[in-house]
């Protein structure tokens, strides 16, 4: 599995504006131009681990945050961001999210029941 740039650019690009830093600011704090940061930000340009790095410590994430997408345990990022998700929500918006979500495992489960039993049909 590859590193999708476009969802590391993603998150960086949510993050900083969640820190309420422009792309300049980033540029000018981490050594790099403001057209790689923007670059970095729309997935059009890879990340070094240095620069990686540095923005996370700038932006005060983890880089587990940043690379979520990519790795296949981060499970409790992504648990943070359901958290983040529902503690703004009022009753009605919880009640309908639960549903959502439990439906789509029900879903998801399914579908993987039925592919193992295509697999086992081969």
């Amino acid at each position: 599995m590859g590193l999708d740039f476009k969802a590391i650019g993603k998150r960086i690009k949510i993050a900083r504006i969640r820190a309420g830093i422009t792309q300049e600011c980033v540029a000018d704090k981490i050594g790099i131009t403001p057209q790689h940061v923007s670059n970095i930000e729309t997935g059009n340009s890879s990340v070094s681990l240095a620069t990686l790095v540095a923005i996370a410590n700038l932006l005060y994430v983890s880089v587990d945050e940043l690379l979520c997408d990519t790795v296949l345990k981060s499970k409790f990022v992504f648990a943070k961001e359901a958290d983040e998700i529902f503690s703004d929500s009022n009753e009605y918006e919880v009640r309908v999210l639960v549903d959502v979500l439990k439906a789509a495992k029900e879903s998801m489960r399914n579908i993987k029941i039925f592919q193992d039993g295509m697999k086992s049909l081969e």
